[in-house]
């Protein structure tokens, strides 16, 4: 090996203003807490390596979409961020109201309307040990990146699942989403692998948990809407929306009835629809499931239903929006 060059501070700078890469492009604006700004240029987008969120996942986050120029259930993600922190004891840099206010200048200073809001809250820079006393502070990150939208196939002929072999988050970390993630990497790495869309967690008592970053629900033969209960997996800001609007369909007659109850993967073998659901995907079908058809083996209307209902929630409820430009 040559010997490695020792660089300065400009140099550095200046290798960070080459640097160009494709995913570069999806990166809008960032927030930093750090910095003291908002920054465009995505080689600036950089925090410490020793803020206890890189060595030791000791931080909170949230992603929350942006729908032409007005944030989808901005509370509900803020108060779950919230909930996230106090659990693991991480003070918040700013208050609620100023938060938001960060996260609109942000969004503004990105020009874009339609985009993918990430929120990190870390323990903040200083020793790399894993006590949170030695870090300087808490620090706010806020990144505006494109929103990659699924493909139409996937709601179109439907997803591909299987159980997953990574063992499941005990209750206390099933519920911080926080940024150690390992066990959703792993699982994302194992559905890649084995050539489908997701693969989905069971407990030790072999109840049906989450997927990598998605909540799963079905239909059952009765037309039963039922999802797995909150004690083992994150409440899921989309799915919980998707229960409340889905009453609807329950006053027309379509479902009779929305219930949290201990989900077997036998029951998904035996569903009319399996459902999966998250913040930038929305509702997509899974018509396959441990190479066992689901239903038909195609979407079903229920998922339709639902996305419909969704779609218009998210771009006509003014209750559900937050306005980010001045009107």
């Amino acid at each position: 090996m040559d010997k490695l060059e020792k660089l300065s501070f400009q140099q550095v700078v200046k290798r960070l203003e080459r640097f160009e890469f494709e995913h570069f492009q999806n990166y809008r604006a960032m927030y930093s807490s750090w910095l003291g700004g908002i920054v465009t240029d995505p080689a600036l987008m950089v925090i410490p390596v020793d803020d206890h969120m890189v060595h030791r996942g000791d931080g909170v986050f949230e992603a929350l979409k942006c729908v032409r120029g007005k944030i989808y259930l901005l509370e509900e993600h803020l108060n779950r961020l919230h909930t996230s922190a106090e659990m693991i004891q991480l003070e918040r840099p700013l208050s609620q109201e100023d938060l938001k206010d960060a996260i609109l200048q942000t969004i503004r200073a990105s020009g874009v309307s339609d985009c993918v809001i990430r929120l990190y809250i870390s323990r903040g820079p200083g020793d790399f040990s894993p006590r949170p006393d030695q870090s300087i502070g808490s620090q706010l990150y806020i990144v505006i990146t494109d929103e990659k939208p699924k493909s139409p196939e996937k709601y179109e002929k439907g997803c591909l699942v299987l159980t997953s072999s990574i063992p499941v988050k005990k209750t206390f970390f099933a519920n911080v989403k926080s940024c150690n993630y390992l066990p959703n990497v792993l699982m994302k790495k194992e559905a890649v692998d084995a050539g489908v869309d997701y693969t989905i967690s069971i407990d030790e008592k072999g109840f049906i948990g989450e997927g990598g970053t998605e909540n799963i629900g079905i239909i059952s033969q009765e037309n039963e809407f039922l999802v797995p209960g909150f004690d083992r997996i994150l409440r899921g800001t989309t799915l919980v929306r998707i229960m409340d609007l889905a009453r609807e369909l329950v006053d027309q007659g379509e479902l009779k009835g929305i219930r949290q109850t201990g989900l077997k993967p036998e029951d998904a073998y035996q569903a009319r629809e399996m459902l999966i659901f998250g913040t930038t995907t929305g509702v997509l079908p899974a018509v396959l499931y441990d190479g066992r058809t689901i239903g038909t083996g195609k979407p079903g209307k229920f998922q339709r239903l639902f996305q419909k209902l969704l779609t218009e929630d998210m771009t006509g409820n003014a209750s559900s929006l937050t306005p980010v430009y001045p009107v």
